[in-house]
């Protein structure tokens, strides 16, 4: 999700101390799976599957399905439009390997503050999930035992007023830290901030109205995300994730679960000629 009142600055973020970041997962973490998809196993309990896209890798193939033009050297970019399209298309095909049903055969609800989710009356095995785009990448999370949400910022993405949208939006805890930091850790800060933040709302069901001053979140950078506090609940019954995905790309993970096992894979085109 794009932050509020952000931009993207011709400059870079400079990182501070990227290596202690305590990540989950960095690039080379992200298993290959090819297309076409065999039948995946559901999560087990406890555990998470992060899937992360890259459309623009992706979807030239599906270019023909949209306007028939198609062709893996085309510079041309993908519309909003097409990317909408095949990040529908992609989420439908691995809940169909999860379900072992054709993509087309996924019958996919939004409840009342927009959460999608499986409609019981057609599948009622329980496997839930959630999706986060930032540009042409895609990040989707699935999980069998809990209700978990992800999000997926570009790491060079700048606030234009950390401190004033953290006053605004973040619990008092939360701001604080970020006052005492120098600018250019603030920036990053407030950005992984903002991921864990993100998914935790996601992972609640609850709209991001009036919901991120509620729970606090770790900010300093050289040490591991987690939950500090929240509203009406134990922050211990909660575990938060920070992926890399790509060099230039953060995710986070959030479910209510006292600890995650996450399995991360990455989805690839078919390979030239493969099959034939």
């Amino acid at each position: 999700m794009r932050t509020p009142d952000s931009n993207n600055a011709d400059a870079p973020v400079r990182i501070p101390r990227l290596e202690d970041w305590k990540l989950e997962a960095e690039p080379r973490d992200f298993q290959p799976r090819e297309m076409p998809l065999d039948a995946l196993e559901p999560p087990s309990e406890g555990e998470v599957h992060a899937w992360f896209l890259d459309l623009g890798q992706m979807a030239r193939s599906l270019r023909g399905a949209l306007d028939g033009h198609m062709g893996p050297a085309d510079p041309a970019p993908f519309t909003a439009g097409q990317l909408r399209l095949a990040r529908r298309f992609y989420l439908r095909l691995l809940l169909g390997a999860y379900l072992g049903l054709p993509g087309k055969s996924v019958k996919i609800n939004r409840h009342l503050r927009g959460k999608p989710a499986l409609d019981p009356s057609v599948h009622p095995q329980p496997l839930h999930f959630s999706v986060s785009k930032s540009e042409d990448r895609v990040l989707i999370g699935f999980a069998s035992s809990m209700q978990l949400g992800v999000d997926l910022e570009p790491l060079g993405r700048r606030a234009a007023n950390p401190l004033g949208l953290a006053r605004r939006y973040f619990s008092d805890r939360e701001f604080d830290a970020l006052e005492r930091m120098s600018e250019a850790e603030r920036q990053v800060a407030f950005l992984r901030a903002w991921a864990c933040k993100e998914a935790v709302v996601k992972a609640s069901g609850e709209g991001i109205a009036n919901q991120l001053c509620r729970f606090t979140v770790e900010t300093a950078l050289d040490r591991p995300a987690q939950l500090l506090a929240i509203d009406g609940d134990a922050p211990a019954a909660w575990s938060l994730a920070l992926l890399r995905p790509e060099a230039a790309f953060l995710g986070a993970v959030a479910a209510r679960a006292s600890r995650l096992e996450i399995r991360n894979y990455r989805l690839l085109p078919a390979v030239a000629g493969a099959g034939s």
